[in-house]
């Protein structure tokens, strides 16, 4: 039914009522009677309709707190319609709640920071990463200048020239960043920073692993390749001088050979295709076979002790074995004649650790934090003599790390190192 038919006919009834009635009372009583009774009940009509005025207009000041009445007549559709217009906008404002507390959750969980801004740049909302990358607190900050908050002329710079297309690669608080401002809406702009410190490192250690790598391939290169222009340019070159270049060049290549191993064993253990597959080992085997390499390599010019009193492991045989070989071979190389190379295998309080110990040339204390470094030497004249490839120590860490190991080194100079490699109680193999 058209809802004009449903508003008029109702009144039209009532009036008709009220009318019918002072018309009774005329004919009755009197044209005064008839009168004041169609009086009296215009003005209770009336009444009743500033009543219902007041009370709609009670609940326009507050819907939330006021009641909308039952209502009479034509003023029941109207408060059923506003009845319907309140549920509809509370579910909408409800949705739209829900809606924005999942939006802040996700903006929460995202990596990258999220900075809400209006036209002049003042701060409305933000997310955890964003208060991390440039340290503001929303709280405190709310309703702040974000270019009073982030202190950077670079910053400062981008903001002025308002090339907003292009982002910025900004260093602050000890990071670095990328950040953009995106224009959305009229009065608003969001500010987006996301975080590139440890993506610069990798690349960082990557160039620097491949400009090591080149030249520590590139020594022996030259001088195998200088070894064989003399041979081809002098075909007559006298044999003994001939079989010492042959040497020289089976060693450069023995260098090449382990350096590319080690490379290849590194690029090993950090593939992801590549997970470790523990099996019991044997540990007193393993450290015997370790010592017999160990006198083989001391060739007699050392004094080398072993001492096995652990009990077994849980890991990768040969991870472990090249773990403790590395740090064996280390103490035998920078420890002169005559020194000694204690290795022992021993069950400690918090879990079982290999100790080797020697008394060797020693480390200073500005070197050590650096030993598991690529490629890093204290001193590479000596390394190039004890034909060491700068992997050795980057290999243990590794090798550790797979087996939720750590490595605490203690030395002194001239005096000697001690490597301690501590494993946890939950790798002891059962029995």
């Amino acid at each position: 039914m058209n809802p004009r038919l449903l508003f008029w006919i109702p009144a039209g009834l009532r009036l008709s009522i009220i009318l019918a009635g002072a018309g009774g009372l005329w004919y009755m009583f009197g044209p005064a009677a008839g009168i004041a009774a169609a009086i009296v009940g215009l003005l209770a009509l009336l009444v009743i309709q500033l009543h219902y005025l007041y009370q709609l207009s009670n609940w326009l000041e507050d819907p939330n707190s006021a009641k909308l009445p039952d209502g009479w007549g034509a003023w029941t559709d109207i408060f059923s319609r506003l009845y319907r217009m309140q549920r509809g906008h509370e579910k909408n404002q409800a949705e739209l709640t829900e809606w924005l507390t999942r939006f802040r959750q996700a903006m929460s969980l995202l990596p990258d920071g999220v900075v809400i801004m209006d036209d002049v740049l003042f701060l409305e909302w933000c997310n955890p990463a964003a208060e991390k990358h440039l340290g503001l607190q929303l709280e405190r900050d709310k309703g702040m200048r974000v270019t009073n908050l982030v202190r950077s002329p670079e910053f400062m710079d981008y903001i002025i020239l308002g090339r907003y297309d292009q982002p910025l690669t900004l260093s602050f608080r000890d990071n670095k960043l990328v950040v953009q401002i995106i224009p959305f809406e009229n009065r608003r702009q969001i500010l987006v920073t996301h975080d590139i410190t440890e993506s610069e490192r990798i690349d960082m250690m990557r160039r620097d692993f491949i400009a090591n790598a080149s030249h520590e391939l590139r020594t022996p290169l030259t001088v195998i390749n200088g070894f064989l222009e003399i041979a081809t340019s002098q075909p007559n070159l006298d044999p003994q001088v001939r079989m010492s270049h042959l040497k020289l060049m089976t060693e450069q290549g023995h260098r090449m050979q382990n350096l590319v191993e080690d490379m290849l064993t590194l690029t090993r253990l950090e593939s992801v295709d590549y997970p470790l597959r523990p099996e019991k080992v044997n540990m007193r085997m393993l450290l015997e076979q370790i010592e017999q390499e160990a006198v083989a390599l001391s060739a007699g010019r050392h004094i080398i002790s072993l001492q096995v009193d652990g009990p077994d492991l849980k890991g990768g045989t040969e991870e472990l074995r090249s773990a403790f070989g590395n740090l064996v071979s280390n103490a035998i190389r920078y420890t002169p004649a005559e020194g000694s190379i204690d290795i022992r295998w021993e069950d400690g309080e918090a879990g079982p650790q290999f100790v080797v110990r020697d008394t060797g040339i020693g480390i200073r204390p500005e070197h050590i934090s650096r030993l598991t470094e690529r490629f890093y030497r204290v001193d590479k004249s000596r390394s190039r003599e004890t034909q060491g490839t700068g992997l050795g120590l980057a290999i243990v860490k590794h090798v550790l790390l797979r087996h939720d190991a750590t490595l605490a080194i203690e030395s002194e100079p001239e005096k000697g190192s001690t490597f301690t490699v501590r494993f946890s109680k939950s790798r002891v193999a059962d029995h």
